[in-house]
C-alpha cells in the first residue's frame, strides 16, 4: 500500500459530537491533521480540547461522527492494525512478569508461541529491562512500568505508534529519563516505529520531543496552531533557540486578551457560549498576581512564569485564563500584564480582595445567571440538583459537575453565595440578599 503525497496519516474535517438535542456537545470540531513517515508530532493543549478522543479516532478504536480518516491513503474502517497506542496509566496485568505481558500483545497478533519469547526479549533489552523478564509489575518502579508499556506496544512493530501523556503519571526525574531513551531509540532508528502522535499538555516536553507542535484550543476542541520545531536532537534546554520556541507556543497557547465581552462569554441560555469557570485555586491565583506585581512593569514572560512560580505549563494557562476573566491581567505577544484592578487586587488586604473579587464575580455571565436564579427563588435557595442539571444543558456531565464545584468555591471566597454541604444546597450570603431586597 503506499502513501498518498507522502502521508501516512489524514484526518479530514473531522468531528466529535456527544449526547443529541440540546445536550449535543462538540468534542471535536472540523479538525484536519497529517501525519508523514519519519515525523514525531505532538498534540498539545489544554484538558478538556479533545486530544486524547483525536488519538482514539486515529487508532480506529471509535468512529468519528463525521469527517474522514485516511490510513496510507484508504479510508480507516474499525481498528487501526498499523498503529499503537502508550496510555498515561501503565495497564499491564498484574498477575503476569514482565516478558508475559509484552508477550501477550504478540499472542494477539497471532505470533507463533515459539517467536514470542525471544521477540519480546528483545525488547526488553531494547527499553533497558534486560533481566527484570520475570519480574511481575508490582516490583517495577513506575518508570519501569511505563517502558513495559512501551516495549508491548512496540512488540507488535507498528507504523504509527501513539502516546496519550505517557510520561505524565511518573515522577519528574522518572519521567525525564524515559522521555530521553525514548528518543534514543527514535533517532537511532532501535524501533521500526515510522511515525509518533503524541498526546500532551506539556509545552517544555512538547518541544524537547516533537518536530511538528499541533496546537489545540477547546470549546469545541479544535486546532489553532501548528508550530514547526526546527532543532536537531539532543535539544539544549538552555540555548536560545529552545527558549524562543517555547515562547512562540506559549504565545499561542495564551493568545490575546480580546475586549471584556468576548473575554467575558454569556450565561446559560443566552446566545453564543457560556465561558466556563477556569479549575484553579485563589490562593494560587493571587499569587500569581502577587509575583507580577513585584516584577519591572508588572509584566513577565509566560513561558518563564512556570520555573518561576513552580507549576505545571497546563495549571499557569488556567491561571491566567482566570487573571483574564476576571480583569485582574492581560495578555499579548506571549507576555502577560497586571491591569490596575490586578494591582490594586494583589496589594490589598484580605477583605479588601474579597470586596474585589466579588465585585467581578459579579460580572461573570455563569455567576450573573447563579445569583439571578438564587434572587427568583423561594427562600433564596437552590438544590445543587438544579443547578447542574442546568448546566448539563451546556456542558458535559463530569464538566457540569467540576463547574458547580468551582462556583462553590469562588462564590464562598467573594461571599456572594454559601453552599451547604449537608443539605447540597446554594444559598445568598446575607449582605448579597440585602443587598437584593
Amino acid at each position: 500500500m503506499s502513501t498518498q503525497n507522502g502521508k501516512l496519516l489524514e484526518l479530514r474535517q473531522v468531528s466529535q459530537f456527544y449526547g443529541r438535542g440540546e445536550r449535543r456537545f462538540t468534542a471535536v470540531d472540523k479538525v484536519n491533521l497529517s501525519l508523514s513517515a519519519g515525523e514525531f508530532v505532538a498534540l498539545l493543549g489544554p484538558s478538556g480540547c479533545g486530544k486524547s478522543t483525536l488519538l482514539r479516532i486515529i487508532t480506529g478504536l471509535q468512529a468519528p461522527t463525521s469527517g474522514q480518516v485516511l490510513y496510507r491513503g484508504q479510508p480507516l474502517r474499525g481498528v487501526n492494525p498499523h498503529a499503537t497506542i502508550v496510555f498515561q496509566t501503565f495497564a499491564l496485568f498484574p498477575w503476569l512478569t514482565v516478558q508475559e505481558n509484552v508477550e501477550v500483545a504478540l499472542k494477539a497478533r497471532g505470533v507463533p508461541a515459539a517467536l514470542r519469547a525471544p521477540r519480546a526479549i528483545d525488547l526488553l533489552d531494547r527499553v533497558g529491562l534486560d533481566g527484570f523478564e520475570s519480574a511481575y509489575p508490582r516490583e517495577l518502579s513506575g518508570g519501569m512500568r511505563q517502558k513495559v508499556g512501551f516495549a508491548r506496544a512496540m512488540a507488535v512493530e507498528p507504523e504509527l505508534l501513539c502516546l496519550d501523556e505517557p510520561f505524565s503519571a511518573l515522577d519528574v526525574l522518572s519521567a525525564e529519563s524515559l522521555r530521553g531513551e525514548l528518543l534514543e531509540l527514535w533517532t537511532g532508528g532501535k524501533i521500526p516505529t515510522q511515525a509518533i502522535l503524541m498526546v500532551t499538555h506539556n509545552i517544555e516536553e512538547a518541544v524537547f520531543m516533537a518536530d511538528r507542535i499541533v496546537v489545540m484550543d477547546k470549546a469545541p476542541g479544535r486546532v489553532v496552531a501548528e508550530v514547526k520545531v526546527d532543532l536537531s536532537h539532543p535539544r539544549d534546554r538552555k540555548s536560545a533557540a529552545f527558549l524562543a520556541t517555547i515562547d512562540r507556543v506559549y504565545a499561542t497557547l495564551a493568545g490575546q486578551t480580546e475586549a471584556e465581552s468576548v473575554e467575558l462569554g454569556s450565561a446559560p441560555g443566552e446566545p453564543g457560549r457560556t465561558r466556563a469557570l477556569p479549575d484553579v485555586s485563589i490562593n494560587d491565583l493571587a499569587g500569581l498576581l502577587e509575583r507580577l506585581d513585584d516584577l519591572p512593569g508588572n509584566r513577565a514572560d509566560i513561558y518563564r512564569l512556570t520555573e518561576d512560580l513552580k507549576v505545571d505549563s497546563s495549571y499557569l494557562l488556567s491561571l491566567i485564563e482566570a487573571a483574564e476573566l476576571l480583569g485582574f491581567a492581560t495578555v499579548a505577544q506571549g507576555d502577560i500584564s497586571l491591569t490596575p484592578l490586578g494591582e490594586t487586587f494583589a496589594e490589598a488586604s484580605i477583605l479588601g480582595r474579597k470586596a474585589i473579587f466579588a465585585a467581578r464575580l459579579r460580572r461573570v455571565p455563569l455567576f450573573r445567571w447563579l445569583l439571578s436564579l438564587l434572587r427568583a427563588s423561594q427562600r433564596q435557595q437552590l438544590d445543587r440538583g438544579v443547578v447542574q442539571t442546568a448546566l448539563e444543558l451546556e456542558f458535559p456531565q463530569a464538566e457540569a459537575e467540576r463547574q458547580v464545584e468551582i462556583a462553590i468555591q469562588w462564590g464562598r471566597y467573594g461571599e456572594v453565595l454559601a453552599y451547604d454541604d449537608a443539605e447540597e444546597t446554594f444559598y445568598l450570603e446575607p449582605m448579597e440578599a440585602k443587598a437584593t431586597a
